[in-house]
């Protein structure tokens, strides 16, 4: 398998790769020996079946066990299910519904501060809301924001991806080192003396009986904290790309705000925020006719599924009524995105706010619009906006 390209130029080569691979490799092996799956009904199974493609990366890389403890996304039944029990009580439906008025104060407060027709939407909104919001949730203060943008640009901006590579622990824990002491430091504090928040919650909370250990909770709520607010920003700034790129779509959901929902669904379809996904195969197993050996990495492509022609009809065009809608954006299954309901919520918010204060929207410069370089992600780090009231 060839080197996948770059979104840089949005996305155009790669859309057109990954048709190739469905169509040519649908299950292909890289260089690294990872196996990627492009078509829809095997992504799904990959993501849904987790006897067979485990979350525990311990089983090929015993060196990240520490790393692992706590992390919703390393570890399998029934361990998985004990941990999402713990924290999914602040992402039911009704929680999620109850933050909406703040949602909706946050938002207002961040157009207010834009000042004349320029701005980067990512600086000025996509960024700071979901930040602000989780921050809010977890219990740590909104206003460190600045060093949580540092730490989460260094945890995902790693290029290297062999995971055979000793070198790739030792970069990931010194990525992580500075956010977790922070973290350790506010979960000491609630040890002494706890507060109405998601961090006290875990130090209170007990699995069989026993209580979550610091390194735990540490790893938990970066989770919580990264992954909390990066998949927002990036859906926000890729409804805009979208917007844009489809202005009759755009004006017909402007004109008919009920739409939302199913637009920020299309959204996540067209331009999903995570390219893939990861697993390790806790068996032999074969996917399209190809052997994949236990304890082998494999990738399934989230993007791909959802330009997948055999899952969705003409699955190039931008439609806000696309009516079933079963993107892959947030996965499925066991590990399906816990912070699914929050971030489509603050989408929605988001994007009605802009669209009611400003009558137009315009990218100022498409060549000025800079992608993420982090591999796996498919999101914008500067989009200029010119608007007007």
């Amino acid at each position: 398998m060839h080197q996948p390209p770059s979104v840089a130029d949005g996305g155009r080569e790669m859309l057109a790769w990954l048709r190739e691979m469905r169509d040519n490799e649908p299950v292909s092996v890289d260089q690294y020996g990872m196996y990627h799956v492009f078509r829809y009904d095997d992504v799904q199974k990959v993501t849904t079946d987790p006897a067979v493609f485990s979350n525990d990366f311990t089983r090929i890389m015993p060196q990240i066990a520490e790393g692992a403890k706590g992390n919703l996304l390393a570890v399998d039944p029934p361990v998985h299910r004990k941990l999402r029990q713990l924290v999914s009580s602040a992402f039911t439906p009704k929680m999620v519904a109850s933050l909406e008025p703040r949602i909706a104060e946050v938002t207002n407060e961040l157009l207010d501060d834009i000042d004349g027709t320029g701005v980067d939407l990512v600086e000025s909104l996509a960024y700071p809301l979901p930040v602000i919001v989780i921050a809010e949730m977890l219990g740590v203060p909104a206003s460190d924001r600045g060093l949580f943008r540092k730490w989460a640009d260094d945890l995902l901006t790693s290029q290297n991806m062999d995971f055979n590579d000793p070198k790739f622990v030792e970069e990931a824990k010194e990525k992580v080192r500075d956010l977790d002491a922070y973290l350790l430091e506010h979960i000491v504090a609630r040890r002494k003396q706890g507060r109405d928040d998601l961090l006290s919650k875990l130090v209170e909370a007990e699995i069989d009986g026993e209580g979550l250990d610091d390194g735990e909770i540490t790893n938990f709520s970066r989770l919580l904290l990264v992954a909390g607010h990066i998949t927002t920003t990036m859906l926000l700034g890729n409804a805009m790309l979208c917007f844009h790129d489809n202005p009759e779509a755009a004006a017909d959901v402007r004109a008919n705000p009920t739409l939302l929902p199913s637009a920020v669904e299309e959204i996540l379809r067209v331009r999903s925020p995570f390219l893939f996904s990861a697993r390790i195969t806790a068996v032999d197993t074969e996917l399209a006719g190809t052997p994949i050996p236990a304890n082998k990495m494999v990738a399934p492509w989230l993007l791909s599924a959802n330009h997948d022609e055999r899952q969705f009809p003409d699955p190039e065009r931008f439609d806000p009524h696309r009516d079933p809608n079963r993107q892959s954006g947030f996965g499925h299954g066991i590990h399906f995105c816990l912070g699914a309901p929050l971030a489509r919520l603050e989408a929605r918010v988001a994007l009605a706010a802009l669209l009611n204060r400003f009558s137009d929207i315009e990218i100022a410069d498409p060549a000025a619009v800079v992608y993420r370089e982090s591999p796996g992600m498919y999101g914008v780090k500067v989009l200029p906006l010119e608007v007007r009231r």
